[in-house]
C-alpha cells in the first residue's frame, strides 16, 4: 500500500524570514490524519532567508535530523558544538534529557534551503549528543546511500532508534530499489527532480507511506532526482 503525501497538501507558513512546509503536525499546524508515520514524526522544509534564524530554543527526548539542500546552516548548541552544515552533511542532534540551540542561516547574502526530521527516541531521557557525517555525491549518485542508522553502520551517524534513513541522488531515466523486511515500513520523501514511484508520479517536497510492499522502486523522470527514503519498524 502507497499512500502519497502532495507538496502543496503540507502544512505551509511564509514568515517573511521563514518559508517552511510541514508534512505532519507541527507547531500552529494541525492535522489528525498527519500527525506523524511511525516513529518519524516531523519532515519540516525550511528556506531561510540571509542571517535570519531560529534562536537559542529547547528540546528533549527527539532524534533531530539536519540535510541541507542549499547554503550553510550555522548550527549551536549548549553541550559544546558549533558548525556550519552544508550540503551533503547529516548532522543529528540527541536532545534525550534536554539541550539548547540555534540555528541560521551561515550567509549574508544568500537563502538557506534544509530539511528538519524528527524521529522518536527507543528510549527517553538519553544523555544529549551530536554527530555530523559528511557524504559526497559520488556515494550517493544511482544507489542508496545508507547516512543514519541506529548502529551507525557503514559509517552513517547513529540514531537512537531502529530506523534506516538512506540518500540517493538518481541518475535521469535510472532506478534504485530498496526491499524492507517482512512488517517494515517505508518513506520516500523526494528532495528534487522527479520520480515514478509504482504508478504514482512524484516530485519535489512530495512524500510517500509505504506499507506492504515488497519492494521500493525508485525511478527517476526528466532529469536527476535526490531522494530521503526511511525505513521504519
Amino acid at each position: 500500500m502507497i499512500q502519497i503525501r502532495k507538496s502543496d497538501e503540507r502544512g505551509h507558513f511564509d514568515h517573511g524570514w521563514l518559508n517552511t512546509y510541514h508534512t505532519f503536525s507541527f507547531a500552529d499546524y494541525y492535522d489528525s490524519s498527519h500527525m506523524g508515520f511511525r516513529d518519524l514524526r516531523v519532515i519540516n522544509e525550511d528556506r531561510v532567508e540571509p542571517g535570519r534564524g531560529f534562536g537559542t530554543h529547547g528540546h528533549r527526548d527527539m532524534e533531530i535530523i539536519s540535510y541541507v539542500l542549499e547554503g550553510g546552516l550555522q548550527h549551536r548548541d549548549n553541550i559544546g558544538n558549533g558548525s556550519v552544515i552544508r550540503p551533503g552533511d547529516v548532522q543529528r542532534m540527541s536532545a534525550g534529557t534536554g539541550v539548547l540551540h540555534s540555528e541560521f542561516n551561515a550567509s549574508k547574502e544568500e537563502s538557506m534551503h534544509f530539511l528538519q526530521i524528527w524521529i522518536l527516541p527507543g528510549k527517553t531521557d538519553l544523555a544529549p549528543g551530536y554527530e555530523e557525517k559528511h557524504f559526497s555525491e559520488e556515494e550517493k549518485r544511482g544507489r542508496l546511500r545508507l547516512v543514519g542508522s541506529q548502529g551507525g553502520r557503514d559509517g552513517s551517524v547513529t540514531i537512537h532508534q531502529d530506523v534506516d534513513l538512506y540518500a540517493s541522488i538518481i541518475p535521469d531515466g535510472s532506478r534504485v530499489e530498496h526491499r524492507p523486511a517482512a512488517g517494515r515500513h517505508g518513506w520516500v520523501q523526494v528532495l528534487k527532480g522527479e520520480i515514478r514511484l509504482g504508478k504514482d508520479a512524484l516530485s519535489g517536497g512530495d512524500g510517500a507511506a509505504i506499507s506492504d510492499e515488497e519492494l521500493i522502486a525508485l525511478e527517476a523522470r526528466g532529469g536527476d532526482a535526490e531522494v530521503l527514503l526511511f525505513d521504519l519498524k
